[in-house]
């Protein structure tokens, strides 16, 4: 046998191409965390990152993370998506699906990073159902415990009234609307934090790129 051949299909099997090639099979990666058992691999970080770069999300603003920011953010995800399982929440709906999907094509089409050229369309399509499996999974078991007083919010609507800086489209409703969503983001990242604490979560060496 040619010896140059083993040297070339090994070649083969490291390069990122065999592994969308292999019909489903990841044939050689490498694994950037294990979250619970399940395995994150570092395509899965790149495709994060590229996607967040991107802001893919229709609604969302672009925000460029390091390798291991966007592992993180993904590890995140992941628990939210196990307890979503676990609890048999349900299904996207196709319709929202679509309509998401289509958008967020479009964002990385328009995208300048040269990341996206690496991305398919079904890639993105699973993407965006992930993340709207999130967002109704937090707005089902988190958001909807969260609230704040009426007193608390007259009292944020004097305080900023005051300033010469608010003009006069200030209404206690969208105060009220602003410090709820705050609301909402820390009971996520409370959730975050004790999901994570109850989890068995290994980190692989990840050099940023």
């Amino acid at each position: 046998m040619n010896p140059v051949f083993p040297i070339l299909l090994v070649l083969l099997f490291l390069s990122p191409g065999a592994g969308r090639a292999a019909e489903g099979y990841r044939v050689y990666e490498s694994t950037a965390a294990s979250v619970n058992g399940e395995v994150l691999f570092v395509s899965d970080v790149v495709r994060e990152a590229c996607f967040l770069g991107c802001a893919a999300m229709p609604g969302s603003k672009e925000e460029i993370l390091s390798l291991r920011e966007a592992r993180d953010r993904l590890i995140l995800d992941t628990l939210a998506l196990q307890e979503q399982r676990k609890l048999l929440l349900g299904a996207v709906d196709n319709g929202t699906l679509e309509g998401y999907a289509r958008d967020a094509e479009s964002r990385m089409a328009a995208c300048p990073s040269p990341c996206k050229r690496e991305i398919t369309p079904a890639e993105t399509r699973e993407w965006i159902r992930r993340k709207l499996l999130i967002r109704e999974f937090f707005s089902r078991r988190v958001a909807v415990f969260a609230d704040v007083k009426r007193d608390d919010v007259q009292k944020e609507f004097e305080r900023r009234s005051s300033s010469p800086d608010n003009g006069a489209n200030l209404t206690r409703k969208k105060v009220r609307e602003e410090m709820l969503d705050d609301r909402i983001a820390e009971e996520i990242r409370n959730w975050q934090t004790r999901a994570a604490s109850k989890s068995r979560i290994i980190r692989s060496p990840m050099e940023d790129r």
